[in-house]
């Protein structure tokens, strides 16, 4: 396949944004990157093309670059978010696989200082349906470290489907680790995702406010 039904795509919910990686993106990246390294280095591939401490363009043209030719190839996604219109993180579906699969794999993080808000749940969402309903694909899976647990809980609080164990899958952080992988198919989310995720959100949000004191 030489290019991806629907890409590029800009998705939208409420404050929370999904929007193509651009070369001018280095700037908040960079930054972004540097005052969460300790936040991220746990879980990050042990990838020299996208090291946390240098501060060169170099390692963030190069990542741009690739992602690019990937999307043009058929085989990336590779997502921005946003989060009330600033930077704050990044999600890419990569690894596409068509012909009799149709599968992807999907990776994400988030500035820590915006945790806690729902915005990679609400990020995943969009990514998945417009997967699913717009670009073709059939399964996703997110392949996370056990220890991972704030990322754990994203996907399954989504419904995510636990498969298993992948032994010493990738090299993160100075050694091979296991991944924990998660998987959903389309015929899970025939109404879509995003819509489950704004009824559990919803839901949430009601049993907070019966708990909630009258004033």
């Amino acid at each position: 396949m030489d290019r991806l039904r629907g890409w590029p795509a800009a998705l939208t919910e409420g404050p929370v944004g999904l929007r193509p990686l651009r070369l001018r993106d280095v700037r908040a990246w960079r930054e972004t990157r540097l005052r969460n390294a300790d936040w991220l280095r746990p879980w990050e591939p042990s990838n020299p093309e996208t090291p946390l401490f240098r501060t060169g363009l170099g390692p963030y043209v190069s990542m741009v670059g690739t992602l690019r030719r990937e999307a043009r190839q058929g085989l990336a996604l590779p997502w921005v978010v946003t989060y009330q219109g600033q930077f704050a993180g990044q999600l890419t579906v990569g690894a596409v696989v068509w012909g009799s699969a149709r599968s992807a794999q999907v990776g994400y993080w988030v500035d820590g200082a915006l945790a806690g808000r729902g915005i990679i749940p609400t990020a995943l969402a969009m990514a998945v349906d417009h997967c699913f309903f717009t670009t073709g694909l059939h399964r996703l899976e997110a392949n996370i470290r056990p220890e991972n647990h704030a990322s754990r809980r994203v996907v399954e609080k989504l419904g995510f489907r636990e498969e298993g164990v992948r032994k010493r899958q990738l090299h993160i952080d100075g050694a091979w680790r296991d991944h924990i992988c998660y998987a959903l198919t389309v015929e899970d989310v025939p109404r879509g995702l995003l819509v489950q995720w704004r009824r559990a959100r919803e839901a949430a949000a009601s049993r907070r406010t019966e708990t909630t004191p009258g004033q």
